[in-house]
C-alpha cells in the first residue's frame, strides 16, 4: 500500500487560505548562462512585495532549463530555497516546484524538489500526448508519493492537452493532492475542474489556484454553485499561481487582498473589482502577447522586468523566443493607461536596498 508524506500543517493552512504565488522567471546574461545575482533579486522581489510562495521550475522558468547541457533544473531550485531561508520569513512561505516529463524524469525532479525543501509539486502534463488519461493518473499517483501535489490544467497553447472531467475527478482522489492550478484560459474547461473537486469528498481539502491569466478577477470573485446529490458544493478559486504575477506583483498582494475584503463584506465592491480586472486582461494580453499565440509571452515577462531593473535584458534559452512586433508598444500602452497597477515606485525602492 502507498504512503505518503503529508503537507505540512501550516504551510497547509497557508495555501487554503489563498495566496499570491508568482511563477519565476529565469535570470539570464547576455551569453544565455544563469545570471544568479539577479536570479536571487527576483526571489527577494517576491518576497518583499508579500507574495505568499513562488513556484519555480514551471513554464515562467522555461521548460529548457532541463535540456542536456543546459541543466539549471536543479540550479534554480536550490537558489530559490536559499533566499527564503535567508529571509528567516516568520510564516510559511510555499515553495512550488514544477515537475514535468514521463514517470521516471517527473519522479527524479520531485526528489530534487524534496531535497530543497520544496512543499508541492506543481505537476504538469504537457508534452505527453502519447500517455492516456489512466496513464497520466498513475504518473501522478507515483509522483504524489513522493511529495504533496499541486495539480495543474496547462492550456494547449503553452504545451499543455485537453483534460476531461473524469479525469479530474478521479485526480483529486489522489489522497497527496493539496491544489490545482487551472490555466485551462476557457471557462467550460475550468468548469470542468471546478465540478470534479465539489463532486468528490475531498472538495474541502484540495484548494483552487487560478492559472486563467486572462480572467483573475472573475476567477477569485465567482463564487461556484454546484449540484452534489441533493446539496449544493460551493467553491472558490482561493488565491493566484500566475506568470502574469510574476510582475507588478506587489499590486498583485493588494489586489488579493481587496478581492478577499469584498468577498467578505459581502460583495461590497465588486463592480469595481470586476472593471479592474479587464484592465488586468489587458495588460495581460500585451505581456502575454496573444496577438501573436502567446509567442513573447516569457519575453513580454522579461521585458517589464528589464523596464524596471530586476532583469538585464529579456533574453531566453532558446534564442527565437524574442519579443513580437509591436509586443514592445502594446506594454508600453498598457503601461501609460494603468498607472495604478504597475509597481514601479515599489521596486526602485527595493532596488535601492537590494543590489544584484
Amino acid at each position: 500500500m502507498a504512503t505518503y508524506k503529508s503537507l505540512d500543517a501550516a504551510v497547509n493552512n497557508v495555501l487554503q487560505e489563498g495566496v499570491v504565488i508568482p511563477a519565476h522567471p529565469l535570470a539570464l546574461t547576455k551569453d544565455l548562462k544563469l545570471d544568479e545575482a539577479r536570479q536571487r533579486l527576483l526571489t527577494k522581489y517576491y518576497i518583499a512585495s508579500g507574495a505568499g510562495g513562488i513556484a519555480v521550475g514551471v513554464h515562467t522558468t522555461q521548460f529548457a532549463i532541463r535540456k542536456p547541457g543546459i541543466n539549471l533544473f536543479e540550479p534554480v531550485l536550490k537558489i530559490a530555497a536559499d533566499e527564503i531561508e535567508r529571509a528567516e520569513l516568520q510564516s510559511p512561505f510555499i515553495k512550488v516546484a514544477g515537475i514535468c516529463g514521463p514517470v521516471e524524469q517527473a519522479i527524479n525532479e520531485a526528489s530534487l524538489a524534496v531535497k530543497h525543501g520544496y512543499h508541492l509539486g506543481l505537476l504538469s502534463n504537457g508534452g505527453l500526448q502519447q500517455y492516456t488519461e489512466a496513464e497520466l493518473i498513475e504518473r501522478a499517483y507515483a509522483v504524489a508519493e513522493i511529495m504533496p501535489l499541486f495539480g495543474f490544467y496547462l492550456q494547449p497553447a503553452a504545451g499543455g492537452r485537453l483534460l476531461s472531467y473524469d479525469f479530474w475527478r478521479r485526480f483529486v482522489e489522489i489522497p497527496n493532492v493539496y491544489a490545482i492550478k487551472v490555466a485551462a484560459f476557457n471557462r467550460y474547461q475550468t468548469l470542468d475542474v471546478v465540478r470534479a473537486v465539489c463532486n468528490s469528498e475531498r472538495r474541502n481539502g484540495v484548494a483552487l489556484y487560478t492559472g486563467n491569466d486572462d480572467n483573475i478577477v472573475a476567477d477569485l470573485l465567482t463564487p461556484y454553485h454546484i449540484p452534489e446529490g441533493n446539496s449544493i458544493a460551493e467553491k472558490r478559486f482561493v488565491g493566484g499561481l500566475l506568470g502574469h504575477w510574476a510582475v507588478w506583483t506587489k499590486k498583485a498582494t493588494t489586489l488579493l487582498g481587496q478581492i478577499k475584503q469584498c468577498v467578505a463584506n459581502d460583495y461590497a465592491g465588486a463592480a469595481g473589482l470586476l472593471s479592474e480586472g479587464i484592465a488586468i486582461t489587458d495588460m495581460n494580453a500585451a505581456i502575454f502577447d496573444v496577438k501573436h499565440q502567446f509567442h513573447g509571452c516569457i519575453p513580454g515577462i522579461h521585458e517589464v522586468l528589464r523596464r524596471q531593473g530586476l532583469l538585464e535584458g529579456t533574453w531566453c534559452l532558446d534564442p527565437g523566443e524574442q519579443l513580437s512586433e509591436g509586443q514592445s508598444e502594446e506594454i508600453n500602452r498598457v503601461c501609460k493607461n494603468y498607472p495604478n497597477l504597475i509597481d514601479d515606485a515599489f521596486v526602485e525602492t527595493f532596488l535601492r536596498n537590494n543590489k544584484a
